[in-house]
C-alpha cells in the first residue's frame, strides 16, 4: 500500500516558499532543525547547504508534508501539476467565503490570475485560479 510522503516545489528562496504554503494551510512556521537537521545531515546534505532546503507540515502530521529544496534556475513554463486548495474543506464554500480566503492568500503573496465560473454539463465550477509567490499555479476551490 503506497502513501504521499511529500509534495516538493523546487524555489529560488525555499525559506520564504514554505513559510508561504505553512500560512496557506494554517501550519506553524518550521526551520530545520533538530532530529530533521540530523537527518538530513546524516543522509549527506552539508550543513552549510541546510538552507537550501526548507519544510511545511501540520503538527500533527494529519495534512500533506511540503518539502522545499533550491532551484538551479528559474522556473520556465506552465506546471505540469498543481495543487487544489479548499477554501471550506468538506464542503462547497458559499462565494463569500470564497472570497475571502481569497483574499488571505493575496496577502500572504498570492496572485489571482482569474475566476473560472462555468459549468461542464450539469456540474458547477466556481473556483481562483491563483499562483504563489514563486508564481506556481494553483487553485482556490
Amino acid at each position: 500500500m503506497a502513501g504521499l510522503g511529500n509534495i516538493v516545489f523546487y524555489a529560488n528562496d525555499p525559506q520564504a516558499l514554505a513559510d508561504f504554503w505553512a500560512a496557506a494551510f494554517h501550519y506553524p512556521p518550521q526551520r530545520i532543525e533538530g532530529e530533521f537537521r540530523e537527518m538530513l545531515i546524516a543522509g549527506g546534505v552539508p550543513a552549510d547547504e541546510l538552507w537550501k532546503r526548507a519544510i511545511a507540515e501540520s503538527p500533527d502530521r494529519s495534512g500533506p508534508r511540503f518539502f522545499f529544496h533550491h532551484a538551479d534556475g528559474p522556473k520556465a513554463g506552465r506546471n505540469r501539476l498543481h495543487l487544489d486548495i479548499q477554501a471550506t474543506p468538506g464542503r462547497r464554500p458559499t462565494p463569500e467565503e470564497l472570497d475571502a480566503e481569497r483574499d488571505r492568500l493575496v496577502a500572504l503573496g498570492a496572485t489571482v490570475v482569474r475566476l473560472v465560473d462555468q459549468s461542464w454539463g450539469p456540474l458547477p465550477e466556481h473556483y481562483y485560479q491563483m499562483r504563489d509567490p514563486e508564481e506556481n499555479e494553483f487553485c482556490l476551490q
